[in-house]
């Protein structure tokens, strides 16, 4: 019996949530599975020498899925070196090739069973002047069927980011599931948030 593949596409609701942090747990917890893991990262950002995150989530899929032998360069095709949104950060007019990345991401999936593919900064994230991010996890949705996974920080001023994440996700009929990420601010969060949280979310998930 063929082996069904699955796609999950990793966003939050801003930079420095902890996509990078969620993308090696749902690695792990599907390497546990007996699957065979692969790791994307179309774009990413202020790269000085190598792509920082590109280059760890690579060597950890490598370690639990032996025949992922990809380069750098194809686990991240996109790489530049100002830290801001690829738009901005794609001062030489570079052209994003988005078929380029879904025909990368078919590529890739040939060496696994599950594919991790992690976004950069959140939703509205500007890819080109009149594409987002957003839309980019539309496509992979359309093309594989992936589901989205918006990871949700702790600190003050959060449930207004997550929020407005859950309803361009919903307007945009993306099947997701939000985690939250609870890297900081764990007692203040239990005070100042968690109470909305547990009277609005019908499930609330923490990252883990």
């Amino acid at each position: 019996m063929k082996k069904t593949k699955q796609v999950f596409f990793i966003t939050a609701t801003n930079t420095d949530v902890g996509k990078s942090y969620a993308s090696e747990i749902f690695l792990r917890k599907f390497a546990k599975k007996g699957k065979k893991v692969g790791y994307f990262k179309p774009v990413e950002t202020g790269v000085k020498t190598i792509p920082l995150d590109g280059s760890k989530l690579l060597k950890i899929t490598q370690k639990l899925n032996h025949s992922y032998s990809f380069s750098l360069k194809e686990i991240v095709p996109y790489q530049f070196k100002l830290a801001a949104s690829p738009f901005v950060a794609n001062n030489e007019n570079i052209h994003i090739n988005i078929k380029k990345i879904i025909n990368q991401a078919k590529i890739l999936l040939q060496k696994c069973d599950v594919l991790i593919i992690e976004g950069a900064g959140g939703l509205m994230v500007p890819i080109k002047k009149n594409y987002f991010m957003i839309d980019l996890i539309k496509e992979f949705q359309k093309k594989f069927n992936s589901k989205t996974i918006l990871i949700i920080p702790t600190v003050l001023g959060s449930i207004n980011d997550n929020l407005l994440s859950q309803n361009a996700l919903e307007n945009h009929k993306i099947n997701y599931k939000s985690y939250i990420n609870l890297y900081k601010n764990k007692k203040e969060f239990n005070q100042i948030t968690l109470p909305f949280y547990k009277q609005y979310l019908k499930k609330i998930r923490y990252l883990k």
